[in-house]
């Protein structure tokens, strides 16, 4: 069974330490206040993929759930 597109590891995206782009930092907000927690405001784009990531598992969102 072939597996649906295999994310790549934040970790290996050449563009992972630049700045979060807007629409993560807008997503990554919506989650936080649904999770009640902080995001700094100084993440990378890999940085903050992970957050999110993080995020959709604590409040059931979007992620496939485990």
């Amino acid at each position: 069974m072939a597996q649906p597109n295999p994310e790549k590891d934040p970790a290996e995206w050449t563009t992972g330490e630049e700045p979060m782009t807007g629409p993560q930092e807008s997503y990554l907000h919506t989650l936080a206040q649904e999770a009640g927690v902080d995001v700094p405001d100084d993440l990378t784009k890999a940085d903050a993929s992970r957050l999110i990531d993080d995020l959709q598992q604590r409040t059931g969102r979007g992620g496939t759930g485990t």
